[in-house]
């Protein structure tokens, strides 16, 4: 039987013999039905267990605990055991085998994190009671479910990244979203009008999972949102009404206590409402708690902050590189000098959404200019944050009862650090930094408590022991001292009656049949006390047991058990009280996430030499001896970054042309432009002599493309697509980067399109935009447009070879040196000859003897040829017309339109299109 029928069979045994009848169906299905009930007889108590349990969690891998090791069977062991590369094995023989594998519980947590890694869900069954502690088999219950979105536990969480659970749902007036932090309690809900808008904003937080309404998960919808987002989510359903507004409102208003949403900024957001009230019911469900850390709900607004639509940050590797996907080669790998987790996640929220009010941001490069100019101070700072551990998910953990007393032991350490940060943030002149000690001092009762409840080195599970400080509980210590020190209490006792008695051979032994008993040799019993009571007569003596060793034995017996339940309850006990702290255990945690924030900004200040950058309301964008932050720092010994000059203003440079040859380095400066305006923009000094950012509200990026086959595009498709998105969206106060736009076409077709865009970007958007292009006649669009300027990056012949310089100067190329990059990339040296004497038959543009086109004839058929390059707009020659009798009227009107032409104020392109539609008249 294949494991899929054998599941089913299984499954429909339990289902006969359940409380529940079942419906009687067809001749077929009561055929079926008998066939389960045949089966029941091969189905354990055990296996009848498994299968209900796994029937409630169908979508997970159920993790299910046979005592020292969690087992999985049926479908989930053949799919885990090829995932975890464990051996598959099998429960009972023949007809019955079940297929089967199982890990050890102690190191299941690198198996789960191979298996969330892999997209999948994850249940864990727990044994609730102990062995033998009741009739028939042990009770089990799934105590939470793990799933991409809802993980809890630092050997699977990445620690500088944050891991989000997306809920959405939409409607004919657009999208709602709710972004969930299990692991810290983060919550925020947003509404957009567009699937690009929505994943805009998904995307600064990357979700690792999707939660969308039953039944949506291949709906249309979701394959457009996913598709937009950087890193495809694995995707789950929720019961479809719970994403209902009004229902979702009635959850929400009962989790936090209020009346009214308006406080969180809902009243008038019903779809974000919905998504955020199934993203806390999901939390719920599946960690199977009350998520009292999740005490706070905002709405994030779109304006307020410098927009970037996906595409711009990974061109502009903002958190990652394009090379391997990983932070080194990013901007957030060079800028990341954070001591801690909290600080690391804040540093790449900043990046990915740097601010767009100019108080907030002169605020931190207050903060920033202050930390970078005490380098003592300053390392001193960071050795205090380096002892503060991860409190947000710390208090995540334990308020979702995921913790335990290590995790109590290491809050409990963090929080004394607090009031020390506190005090050394006091003392700067920083308004920002002053700002931040509040929150740490408001915790010093906790501190205390935790320090003096929990054990120095906890253990990792609950019901070893160990857990709470000698000293704390008075009641516990006696516990501890009967199941730890009961060799010397009868020690005493034995003592004690010796001299009571007289009988020096008396001694205290036990068994596990009376127990601890009183032995006295039979030469003895004379002097045996009235008070002694007779258990058992051996071949030389006599065993006796007496109120107080009888009493002391029940103690001893029990002493363990009652101290791991003590333990357990006084564990409880301050869990509870982190609990009740949670919300000013989050204000802290934001203080010091902020505080090393700043401070990484700070050390890349003071040790990669930046300046802090002036930033105003203007449109200008001044940037002197500018660097690429990240190409700066990848050089290898010996090298040295070449500064470069630029500078925007609305007056007289909107538009710059940048053009060059290629590996010239058109791209590194325009990139290092944008990501000098977004660190600016963020609090952050940037790699410059000196800087003026007129404050931009988003940066577009457009710059290299590829097929999206998944969605049936060709890489001209995507160049366009991305080029409208830019000229629907971008404002006067947008900072626009748009390279080799018009290269996936015709040379002609693409010609125009790039003129055009730059056209519409000066004449009627009037953003500051950087134009990098091959097209060498676009330069003749700064003598058409007074606020367009022409840049080159300059190049040096020298001896027979290219000398790239890296300097942006005032002007325009002629040339691409096309060829010589090829050669430097190491073509054949015959196809690179053999490329030059195209380039230039191409060039001359003349035909040979036999009329054929000289771009196909090789150099010894050649008679020479101009070094000149044709420009498009140029025209050849052409042949001498011969004398017509009479013109047609189509031709007269020909005629008479060219004399009506003043050329000299013609632009190219208007040149081209009066040409065309010449022909197509006279055609």
């Amino acid at each position: 039987m294949a494991v899929t029928q054998q599941m089913k069979a299984a499954k429909a045994a339990v289902d006969l013999s359940g409380d529940v009848t079942p419906d009687v169906g067809s001749g077929s299905e009561r055929a079926a039905e008998g066939a389960g009930a045949r089966e029941i007889a091969s189905l354990t108590p055990m296996m009848r267990q498994y299968l209900e349990l796994k029937a409630s969690h169908p979508d997970a891998v159920l993790f299910f605990r046979l005592g020292d090791f969690y087992e999985m069977f049926f479908e989930d062991a053949v799919k885990a055991s090829e995932l975890l590369q464990i051996t598959l094995t099998a429960r009972a023989k023949g007809a019955d085998k079940v297929p089967m594998c199982g890990v050890p519980y102690h190191s299941a947590r690198r198996y789960i994190a191979r298996l969330i890694s892999e997209g999948l869900k994850v249940a864990i069954c727990e044994q609730v009671e102990e062995p033998g502690s009741g009739p028939g088999i042990v009770r089990r219950e799934v105590t939470r479910v793990i799933t991409p979105g809802m993980v809890l536990d630092d050997e699977v969480l990445e620690p500088q990244a944050s891991n989000f659970l997306a809920s959405v749902c939409w409607s004919e007036k657009g999208w709602g979203a709710a972004l969930l932090e299990a692991s810290t309690g983060e919550f925020l809900a947003l509404e957009a009008t567009t699937a690009a808008e929505l994943a805009e904003a998904l995307s600064r937080v990357e979700p690792r999972e999707l939660l969308v309404p039953e039944g949506q998960r291949a709906s249309a919808e979701v394959s457009q949102l996913c598709g937009r987002l950087s890193r495809t989510p694995a995707v789950a359903e929720g019961e479809a009404a719970a994403f209902e507004p009004t229902r979702a409102a009635g959850y929400l208003r009962s989790h936090f206590s209020v009346q009214s949403l308006s406080a969180f900024g809902l009243e008038d957001a019903p779809l974000a409402t919905g998504a955020a009230g199934a993203a806390l019911r999901y939390l719920k469900d599946t960690q199977k708690t009350a998520a009292a850390h999740v005490d706070r709900l905002s709405r994030q607004e779109r304006a307020g902050n410098l927009l970037m639509d996906e595409s711009s940050r990974a061109n502009l590797e903002v958190l990652r590189s394009q090379r391997d996907g990983g932070r080194k080669g990013s901007l957030l790998g060079v800028l990341d000098r954070t001591v801690t987790s909290l600080g690391a996640r804040k540093l790449a929220r900043w990046l990915a959404s740097p601010l767009g009010a100019l108080p907030e941001i002169h605020a931190r490069l207050d903060a920033v200019e202050e930390l970078s100019a005490r380098s003592v101070w300053r390392e001193e700072l960071a050795a205090t944050l380096k002892e503060v551990g991860d409190l947000e998910r710390l208090c995540g953990r334990l308020s979702l009862g995921a913790g335990n007393a290590r995790d109590l032991r290491a809050l409990g350490l963090s929080l004394t650090q607090l009031p020390r940060l506190g005090m050394m943030l006091a003392r700067c002149q920083a308004a920002l930094l002053q700002s931040l000690a509040g929150p740490l001092a408001a915790l010093p009762d906790l501190a205390e408590l935790l320090g003096r409840a929990v054990a120095d080195e906890p253990p990792v599970t609950l019901k070893e022991g160990g857990m709470i400080r000698p000293g704390y509980h008075p009641e516990l210590d006696r516990l501890v001292a009967l199941s730890t020190s009961g060799k010397d209490v009868l020690l005493q006792i034995e003592a004690r009656e010796k001299e009571r008695t007289g009988i020096g051979s008396l001694k205290v032994r036990y068994n596990k049949v009376f127990g601890y008993y009183l032995e006295v040799t039979k030469s003895n019993l004379h002097l045996v006390p009235a008070d002694y009571i007779r258990k058992q007569t051996t071949v030389g003596a006599e065993r006796f047991v007496t109120p107080e060793l009888k009493e002391y034995e029940e103690q001893v017996l029990t002493a363990e058990e009652r101290r791991c339940v003590l333990e357990v309850q006084l564990f409880e006990e301050l869990r509870a009280k982190v609990v009740e702290a949670a919300p000013r255990i989050r204000s802290a945690a934001e203080a010091v996430a902020a505080s090393d924030a700043l401070l990484s900004f700070a050390r890349c200040a003071a040790e990669f030499g930046y300046t802090r950058p002036e930033v105003d309301a203007s449109e200008v964008l001044s940037i002197t001896g500018g660097r690429h932050p990240v190409v700066e720092r990848m050089l290898g010994p010996g090298e040295s970054f070449v500064p470069n000059d630029v500078r925007m203003d609305p007056e007289e440079a909107q538009l710059l042309v940048i053009t060059g040859p290629n590996m010239a380095g058109k791209s590194t400066v325009m990139r290092q432009v944008a990501l000098t305006a977004l660190m600016a923009q963020a609090g952050s000094f940037v790699p410059a002599k000196a800087a003026r950012i007129g404050l931009c509200d988003r940066i577009f990026t457009r710059v290299g493309a590829a097929d999206n086959l998944a969605r049936g595009q060709s890489t001209f498709m995507v160049e366009m697509t991305e080029t409208s998105h830019i000229l629907h969206h971008a404002t006067r106060k947008s900072l626009i980067i748009l390279d080799e736009i018009g290269r996936g076409t015709s040379t002609f077709d693409g010609l125009s399109i790039a003129w055009a865009v730059a056209e519409h970007l000066h004449d009627t958007v009037g953003a500051r935009a950087l134009f990098a292009t091959h097209y060498h006649e676009l330069v003749d669009l700064a003598r058409e447009r007074s606020r367009v300027k022409n840049l080159c990056v300059a190049v040096k012949e020298q001896g027979g070879k290219v000398i790239f310089l890296r300097k942006l100067v005032p002007g325009g190329a002629s040339r691409s040196y096309g060829i010589e990059v090829a050669k430097l990339a190491g073509l054949p040296p015959e196809v690179v000859a053999r490329a030059r004497e195209l380039l230039q038959n191409l060039e001359s543009g003349e035909l040979d003897e036999a009329g054929r086109p000289r771009v196909a004839v090789r150099q010894s058929s050649k008679r020479g040829a101009s070094a000149g390059q044709l420009g498009l707009f140029v025209a050849e020659p052409a042949p001498a017309l011969q004398a017509t009798p009479a013109l047609s009227p189509s031709q007269q009107k020909v005629m008479e339109t060219l004399k009506a032409v003043t050329i000299d104020r013609m632009t190219p392109l208007d040149a081209l299109n009066l040409l065309a539609r010449l022909q197509r008249e006279l055609e």
